[in-house]
């Protein structure tokens, strides 16, 4: 087989993933937010105000990729298509800045914001538990200390590196749409 005879089977796949970004973009979305609610109960593994606010961008990019998935059903598909994929790439960016600047805390690279300086913890104690249901508050945890780490990046790292990637590809499907 030769070298351009093996690269068919991956340029279709890209293909496929280009004529079909919203959905992708969508089930991307939505598998990022199931693998961060599996982390949270599976593992007891709290979410701080930065891991939250990480979550919020991957809801906006299921809004934009619903909206995109039914006007790519319309008429109007050609016209507004490349601009909800340019607009999914910036959410997508936005979510590896949030990302970034929160592996910067976790590094200590910066100060985290305010509302990040919880007393932190894995989970819930009893007492915490107690205290809340009373009607008190309870500390979060602290955004500079990482619960997790994977080949040495904590979630926020990984989630620069696939939010880059989903951005990537939102700006490539954009720009072959816009393409006569």
């Amino acid at each position: 087989m030769t070298e351009v005879g093996a690269m068919q089977p991956v340029k279709r796949l890209i293909g496929f993933f280009l004529r079909h970004w919203p959905e992708t973009a969508l089930l991307s979305s939505a598998l990022m937010l199931a693998a961060a609610h599996a982390f949270e109960r599976f593992a007891n593994l709290i979410p701080c105000t930065l891991c939250l606010k990480q979550r919020e961008v991957y809801w906006a990019a299921i809004a934009i990729a619903l909206v995109a998935v039914v006007i790519k059903r319309t008429a109007h598909s050609r016209r507004i298509s490349p601009w909800l994929d340019g607009l999914l790439g910036l959410t997508f960016l936005l979510g590896a800045g949030i990302a970034f600047y929160h592996a910067g805390v976790e590094w200590h690279w910066w100060p985290g914001p305010a509302a990040c300086a919880g007393g932190g913890g894995a989970g819930v104690s009893l007492s915490e538990m107690e205290r809340l249901v009373g009607g008190g508050k309870t500390a979060s945890p602290a955004c500079d200390k990482a619960l997790w780490h994977f080949l040495g990046l904590s979630m926020a790292g990984w989630n620069v590196i696939v939010s880059l990637k989903l951005a990537g590809w939102s700006f490539v499907s954009a720009y072959n749409r816009l393409r006569p």
